[in-house]
């Protein structure tokens, strides 16, 4: 018997150690995996599931408001199909405002959105369409106005939006002047 026949028998054991370690990593990979693919999209908790809604105002400040102030802005800067974009991205948004929030102070929520916004979303979509300047002006006078009578009727009549200005492309008045 040669040295180095006892050094091989001694390598065995952490040879085959070293293939079962490796063949039930694999194992519990594969299941690990089978498990998440069975699972599917309902792997993924919904808000509603966590029990994390963002609140209305969250939605108005992160979704609503932006889009406000950039539909403005791309009519000022000429930019027509940003506009009609932007527009696009508006109406979505409250969309999902009123799917997100169904009913505030036991009105529909989304029925009232449409109400107030549906006559204004049909101007602005005809004045970015001709790329009129003056009947968008007025359209969106009159989606700013539709957003504050509904703030006034959910009783956050402090949140006031206004039509952007050139020395202020914000469309939040929050300061102590005169309101609109």
């Amino acid at each position: 018997m040669s040295d180095a026949e006892p050094a091989g028998h001694r390598r065995l054991p952490i040879l085959v150690a070293a293939v079962i370690l490796a063949a039930t990593a694999f194992m519990v990979i594969a299941l690990a995996a089978s498990h998440s693919v069975a699972a599917g999209p309902e792997a993924v908790p919904s808000p509603q599931a966590t029990g994390y809604v963002p609140s209305i105002s969250d939605l108005m400040i992160a979704t609503i408001q932006p889009r406000h102030e950039r539909l403005w802005q791309s009519e000022q800067d000429g930019n027509w199909e940003f506009a009609a974009y932007e527009l696009g991205n508006l109406h979505g948004a409250f969309d999902r405002l009123g799917i997100a929030h169904p009913t505030e102070h036991k009105i529909s929520f989304s029925d009232m959105i449409a109400s107030v916004t549906e006559l204004p979303f049909k101007e602005l979509k005809s004045a970015i369409q001709s790329k009129d300047a003056t009947a968008f002006a007025t359209a969106y006078a009159s989606l700013t106005d539709a957003c504050n009578s509904c703030h006034q009727a959910l009783n956050h009549g402090v949140v006031e939006i206004r039509v952007p200005s050139r020395t202020s492309a914000s469309d939040l008045n929050a300061g102590n002047g005169p309101r609109n």
